[in-house]
């Protein structure tokens, strides 16, 4: 079968899902109920511990965050949920509980056919996550927790078709495929879902042609903190092949690499130990 035939009966099958009741896996209901308690505007705080509390793996990752010298550089040790999420705010609530959704995924057996793609794209988002919430900061002008979201779930519509694919026995037959699955679709998929589960506009705005190049001269929005984390981030992505650039815009993107590799270089010990939080 030809593999755009193959792409088109997936589409399709997702596009019918995404217009009514989304077949997520069952391990982002937590994040899902996390989303929907964090929506609602009399949500206090004791309703959000409530609804974490319902998954033991978001609260022990939110008390490893909210004591990490990142969140906690007096070291004061905190063992109170309520006390952790006080301290690092719902935003990061929120990414922690997709953080987590997005670990059993890859644990599932739906994903074991794609293991090498899965876990490679998984590093790569915290690593991106780490590096946007640590340029946000020093760069002082974006949110840098709405930045460590948006690194974090970029590569969303990645896991998601990977996911869904394990129902076809051409992707598991054909890895050109499913590769080429990956890179025309984890884009628009990626932002559909972020919508469906009620992430923040400037979220779903960030992850719009993410692999693209941009031309920003003064990062200011959390799109430009994603740009360029991505940009600054050593992981090997290069099995997911982007758009073709010309010598120009290959010169354009080493520039803009460069532009902030110092500042990388210098905050090193913090990305890695916020990488060490969200991975653990």
């Amino acid at each position: 079968m030809a593999a755009e035939s193959i792409h088109f009966r997936i589409l399709e099958d997702i596009a019918r899902d995404l217009s009514g009741d989304v077949n997520f896996p069952t391990c982002l209901d937590a994040a899902m109920l996390v989303r929907n308690t964090l929506r609602d505007p009399l949500a206090d705080l004791q309703l959000v511990v409530r609804a974490i509390s319902a998954e033991p793996l978001i609260s022990s990752k939110l008390l490893r965050l909210a004591n990490s010298v990142v969140y906690n550089p007096s070291g004061a040790t905190i063992t109170d949920l309520q006390m952790a999420v006080a301290r690092l705010g719902f935003e990061v609530v929120r990414t922690t509980s997709l953080a987590v959704a997005m670990e059993q995924m890859l644990k599932s057996r739906n994903l074991s056919a794609y293991d090498r793609i899965s876990h490679a794209a998984w590093e790569h988002s915290i690593h991106v996550a780490a590096i946007a919430r640590v340029l946000a900061r020093r760069l002082g002008r974006i949110n840098p927790d709405e930045a460590m979201l948006a690194g974090l779930v970029h590569n969303i519509g990645i896991f998601y078709l990977l996911y869904r694919a394990a129902e076809y026995a051409e992707y598991r037959d054909d890895p050109t495929a499913m590769v080429e699955l990956l890179a025309g679709w984890h884009e628009s998929i990626g932002e559909s879902l972020l919508h469906i589960l009620g992430m923040p506009e400037q979220i779903t705005d960030a992850i719009r042609d993410h692999d693209h190049l941009r031309h920003v001269e003064t990062p200011c929005t959390v799109r430009d903190a994603l740009y360029f984390a991505n940009l600054l981030a050593d992981d090997d992505m290069s099995w997911l092949p982007s758009p073709p650039l010309s010598a120009a815009d290959e010169e354009s993107r080493q520039a803009d690499r460069e532009r902030y590799a110092d500042l990388i270089t210098e905050a090193k010990e913090d990305i890695e130990q916020l990488y060490a939080s969200l991975a653990s």
